[in-house]
């Protein structure tokens, strides 16, 4: 099939790739020449495990064209996938403005032919209707500037022949697992209200839905959710709310096994035992950051309180959350005292392994905490570090290697779970530091490892 992915985001980037890659001709559109020079040479400007890889072999063999012409993506593709970003605002409701100008844009670019217009942005729930709206307006908007230019034409909505309709697509990509996710997934969401719109979708997504490219292709047909579209819509945000709930209610967990002297890997070991709650999202840390989260979750109160309800449980996993960035500071001034003077290094800066992502990361806070307390403060990140993105940072000293970093700290503190980070060679570490203390923000290293090495371990509920 033909298929149009107006923005080379994290989402349209890597939907763009996947679809390319499993036979359908795709055309990916970004405004930013710059950026579409990089991607056309085959580099990809995100770290994704698996990504760059796909994205070269799909040029290679030509399903996959990257271009800054929106016109000529428009007229590409049957199936146009709006991906942009809808970044938060300081009320907490999401940035559209991206979204809207894709949506005109596709309006005045559209000439014939039926298309189907794919929300894959998270979008406010009746962003459906809205868009169908503006893509009306960029239809008139079209033809009143050729009455304009030509002296006469279609004046009126009901004389435009405008045939396409919209479909709510949400995305359930995890950074660093999002290539596996796409080829992998749980359930595939389609909201519409058009059973032609839902017939393309599905033949769009067979391959996937039957685990053509799944690691165990014996496993049944990947479920194929049909809704309207609002409840499309609010199923992205629903998921993600709910996993954020309960990643900050292991958190609170952990918080009171602290205080009565229970250990919350166990807890949570014995807890995720229960089918009804199972072992995902119970490791307990230093909260949850990124791109989705936070922004979801706080898009979902405002939502709420637009059609005033009070969500309460979601302002308290919120509440608990920003506490939580700040529970390696409690457990480094127990162990330190005060911390005025001292020096912390930090092991891991993204919000998560296997990504370059820094947006809303745990890591930003712990900084500004510190060096507020003036504490100097350094860093050692597997991507971060090697990719140079640490120049941009403040407040924090990026080193190129672990033991650079543990040279003359006072403690360190594991923020970001790298499996490399296992591999350690901690007796050395140790060695180089002032004072051998480990706060483990993730509950991820071997205690007794750390111990043996001659590290002071401290836990998270622990």
């Amino acid at each position: 099939m033909r298929v149009c992915v107006i923005g080379t985001g994290y989402v349209g980037l890597v939907t763009g790739v996947c679809l390319s890659h499993i036979g359908h001709e795709v055309i990916c559109v970004d405004n930013n020449e710059e950026k579409v020079k990089i991607l056309k040479s085959g580099q990809s400007p995100i770290y994704e495990p698996g990504l760059a890889e796909l994205m070269k072999s799909s040029i290679e063999v030509g399903r996959l064209h990257f271009t800054s012409d929106l016109a000529a993506g428009v007229a590409h593709g049957d199936i146009l996938f709006i991906a942009v970003g809808t970044p938060p605002l300081p009320t907490g409701e999401s940035d559209t403005r991206y979204v809207e100008a894709v949506a005109r844009g596709i309006g005045a670019h559209l000439d014939g032919g039926y298309k189907v217009i794919v929300n894959k942005s998270t979008v406010p729930i009746g962003s459906g209707d809205w868009v169908r709206m503006i893509v009306l307006d960029g239809i008139v908007e079209r033809q009143k500037s050729l009455v304009t230019a030509g002296g006469g034409g279609v004046t009126t909505l009901e004389e435009i022949k405008a045939d396409f309709d919209v479909v709510s697509n949400p995305e359930f990509l995890r950074e660093g697992s999002a290539v596996y996710d796409t080829f992998n997934p749980d359930r595939i969401v389609l909201g519409s209200n058009s059973p032609k719109a839902i017939q393309m979708m599905k033949k769009l997504y067979e391959p996937l839905v039957n685990r053509g490219f799944s690691d165990d292709s014996n496993l049944p047909p990947v479920p194929v959710v049909v809704t309207d579209l609002n409840s499309a819509e609010m199923i992205k945000y629903a998921a993600n709310a709910f996993l954020a709930t309960k990643i900050s209610f292991i958190n609170e967990v952990a918080n009171i096994c602290d205080r009565v002297g229970a250990d919350v890997t166990q807890v949570a070991r014995g807890i995720g035992l229960d089918s009804r709650i199972g072992n995902k999202f119970l490791q307990a840390g230093i909260g949850w950051g990124g791109s989705c989260f936070p922004k979801d979750v706080s898009a979902l109160i405002h939502t709420a309180d637009d059609y005033g309800y009070e969500a309460e449980l979601l302002k308290a996993a919120v509440n608990v959350n920003r506490r939580q960035r700040v529970i390696t500071i409690e457990k480094l001034q127990h162990e330190l005292k005060i911390l005025k003077g001292k020096t912390v290094g930090l092991l891991g800066l993204t919000f998560k392994p296997n990504t370059d992502d820094m947006r809303d990361a745990p890591a930003l806070n712990i900084i500004e905490q510190l060096n507020r307390l003036g504490a100097r403060v350094k860093a050692y990140d597997p991507i971060v570090s090697q990719a140079g993105i640490g120049q941009g940072l403040s407040g924090v000293i990026v080193e190129s290697d672990p033991e650079m970093l543990a040279d003359g700290c006072d403690a360190l503190v594991l923020v970001t779970d790298w499996q490399e980070f296992l591999q350690l060679d901690y007796r050395k570490m140790a060695s180089l530091m002032n004072n051998p203390v480990m706060i483990d923000g993730r509950n991820f290293l071997d205690r007794q490892q750390l111990e043996t090495a001659g590290f002071r371990y401290v836990g998270i509920g622990r």
